[in-house]
This record gives C-alpha cells, sequence and structure tokens, in this order.
C-alpha cells in the first residue's frame, strides 16, 4: 500500500503544507500561481498520484520563490514516497513518455538513480503564462529533478502556444514518472541501488554503501 508523505517547509519567503501519495487520490492545489496550480494539477492527476498543496509565498516580489519551494517540497515528498515503496519490492526505475497537446508534442526520459539531474528544452518564447513567467517552467523542473534525486531529460519537440507546450511537458513528466515509479520485480539474486532516494530501484551496481567517520588527528593542537 502506498504511503502518505506530509511535508511542511517555511522560509523567510515562503511557507508550504504538503501531502503526496504514489496512489491516485484527492488533487487540491493552492500555490498563489494559477498556471502553477495547472501545472501540478496534470501533473498528479496523470502521474495517479494524491497531492495537496498549499503555499503562501512572497509574490509581492514575483513568483520565483514559490516556484522553487513548491518544487523542492514535491521533488523531497516524490524522493520520499519512492523509498516508501520498499517493502512492495524494486521500483521499475526508468520511464519514457510522449505527450501531446494540440499541435505540442513533449518527450520526457527518466531515470529514479539519485543521480539528480535536468536537461530541458521547452521552446517558451514568451515572457509569462499566466501568472507564472515562463522562464519558471524550466526552474520549477530543475529544481523538481535536483530535490527527488532524478535524472529527467524533458523536451517540447515542436508546438507554437506556450501555455500547449508547458501543459504538454507536464503531462509527459507525469506519464514517465509513473512508469518509472511502478513497482516492478527483480530476480533472485540482482541488486537494488544505494540508499539514495533510489534504494529500490533496479541497478547494475548492486546495493552501493559508503561509510564515514570523523576523527582526531593525533598530535593536533588542542
Amino acid at each position: 500500500m502506498p504511503k502518505l508523505i506530509r511535508a511542511s517547509r517555511t522560509s523567510a519567503e515562503t511557507r508550504i503544507e504538503a501531502e503526496l501519495s504514489l496512489c491516485r487520490g484527492t488533487i487540491h492545489i493552492d500555490s498563489g500561481i494559477g498556471f502553477l496550480d495547472h501545472l501540478l494539477n496534470n501533473l498528479a492527476f496523470h502521474a495517479g498520484w494524491t497531492l495537496k498543496l498549499n503555499c503562501q509565498g512572497d509574490l509581492v516580489v514575483d513568483d520565483h520563490h514559490s516556484v522553487e519551494d513548491c518544487a523542492i517540497v514535491v521533488g523531497a515528498m516524490f524522493k520520499a514516497a519512492c523509498a516508501a515503496t520498499e517493502d512492495q519490492g524494486p521500483i521499475a526505475r526508468f520511464g519514457c513518455a510522449f505527450a501531446p497537446l494540440d499541435e505540442a508534442l513533449a518527450r520526457a526520459v527518466v531515470d529514479i538513480s539519485g543521480r539528480p539531474f535536468f536537461v530541458g528544452e521547452l521552446m517558451l518564447s514568451g515572457e509569462k503564462i499566466g501568472d507564472m513567467a515562463c522562464e519558471n517552467v524550466g526552474h520549477f523542473l530543475n529544481s523538481f529533478a535536483e530535490n527527488a534525486a532524478i535524472t529527467l531529460h524533458l523536451d517540447v519537440l515542436r508546438g507554437n502556444n506556450d501555455h500547449h507546450k508547458a501543459e504538454a511537458a507536464f503531462k509527459a513528466l507525469a506519464l514517465a514518472l509513473r512508469a518509472a515509479a511502478a513497482v516492478g520485480r527483480l530476480e533472485q539474486g540482482e541488486g537494488a541501488g544505494s540508499k539514495n532516494g533510489a534504494e529500490n530501484a533496479i541497478s547494475t551496481k548492486g546495493r552501493a554503501t559508503l561509510s564515514l567517520e570523523v576523527l582526531e588527528e593525533k598530535g593536533a593542537r588542542a
């Protein structure tokens, strides 16, 4: 049974309360940014999640802090939710999906590997979509990938309308995440990934371990 992950994050710029489960359920988003709410609703719905998020941010400045901090929280919850499925078996780890929206077509490729990296070409040409700066669409994706500890390649292959292009990108991401986080099977003797947010992912490395010690150097001055 998928676990419910609850998050609370407070800074001088934002206050965020959120819940995430990798099981389909209630979706309620109030980030204070209408177009971000729209993107997150699409992400949660097509990924098959339960997602509740409330953000109170310094929107009198701009949307940057709220977008970034929402991405941090959703990414961290996704990482924790994947880790919490370990008792059900290994996850598929890799996911790839295409999603169209009218003239726009997007492709997402995901590796839940514990190796955070984002590469994307969203082809957004305007300054804003609704009340969200176009540059912050990519910033959300980068911050999400970093905090989810995933490798994410996300490209809009064609399109004319910025709204369509951004929405198609989030739908493709949702479908790829859904595939990558699906619980799969390991044959006896196969290894799983390391404790880096992808501990139940299939990997040729097996389960990597790293042990560190802090030692007092002999002869060191007090």
